[in-house]
């Protein structure tokens, strides 16, 4: 019956490819069949899983359909290419000896910021490692090879019936993926190492991290703290003192953002 599936991909236009079409493009070497589930055909679309495949001109099925899901745990390989979830850990996409070794220089630089995001999330995440996954993005999500996708949560979570010990068993382990290339880890990994210690620091491992769930199709625990992280950093972006206005209840949880002479910390992070 495989032979028979239809999927919109990264390169299949307006029309929908077959599994075999799909295998006629695959580039020299390419071992597996990448795809990425969403709620959407257009989130799908904008996922930020697709931003390193799509640059390197590898195809990605786009799945939208709620049994895309379901099929996908049964359907293992075709013609002997293994299917490859994006949303996943474990995705490797160096090639030659350059790349491989540009990762890992970018890896061993980044260990510290890790140790330190990691320290500050607590466990809200498993753990924090960099990827190649990413080019536009600062970081990501993802989740475990057997475990739940955000997307197969979702629906998880939309049955009316279902089994609530099943639910947090198998409730994924979340991994914060980061991008060391990105500006703006660059930018947190020079104040860690110039000050572990920095208030501002924490505040925005917070934004990226909630930022991250919500791009990686994950829905937010305390959006209203989100939203209190978002208006504060809002406020320093227009030079606004805190001290101007009440906090709320949620602000007093926050810690302190600090500033350094005149400049705008915003700006330097950016």
């Amino acid at each position: 019956m495989a032979e028979f599936l239809r999927y919109s991909s990264t390169k299949s236009g307006a029309e929908e490819t077959s599994l075999k079409d799909y295998i006629t493009r695959m580039k020299e070497g390419q071992e597996f069949i990448y795809y990425v589930c969403g709620e959407t055909k257009k989130a799908v679309e904008s996922s930020p899983f697709l931003e390193a495949l799509k640059s390197k001109g590898l195809e990605v099925l786009l799945m939208s359909d709620p049994m895309d899901e379901y099929a996908m745990q049964q359907l293992k390989e075709f013609e002997g290419k293994k299917f490859k979830n994006i949303a996943k850990e474990g995705l490797e996409l160096a090639t030659d000896e350059e790349e491989k070794k540009k990762v890992e220089e970018l890896k061993k630089a980044t260990e510290e910021l890790c140790k330190i995001v990691k320290d500050t999330l607590g466990e809200k995440v498993e753990k924090v490692v960099t990827g190649e996954r990413l080019s536009s993005s600062p970081c990501v999500i993802v989740t475990g090879e057997f475990g739940w996708t955000a997307n197969m949560e979702r629906i998880m979570k939309a049955q009316a019936l279902r089994n609530s010990g099943m639910s947090s068993y198998m409730t994924s382990k979340k991994t914060l993926e980061i991008n060391p290339s990105h500006p703006i880890i660059a930018e947190l990994r020079k104040k860690v190492e110039k000050d572990k210690n920095d208030k501002t620091v924490k505040d925005l491992i917070w934004l990226l991290f909630e930022t991250s769930l919500l791009t990686s199709g994950f829905s937010l625990d305390e959006p209203t703290t989100f939203a209190s992280r978002i208006h504060r950093m809002i406020k320093l972006g227009l030079s606004i003192d805190d001290t101007d206005e009440p906090a709320t209840a949620q602000e007093d949880d926050l810690p302190d953002l600090e500033t350094e002479g005149d400049t705008n910390e915003m700006e330097k992070v950016d």
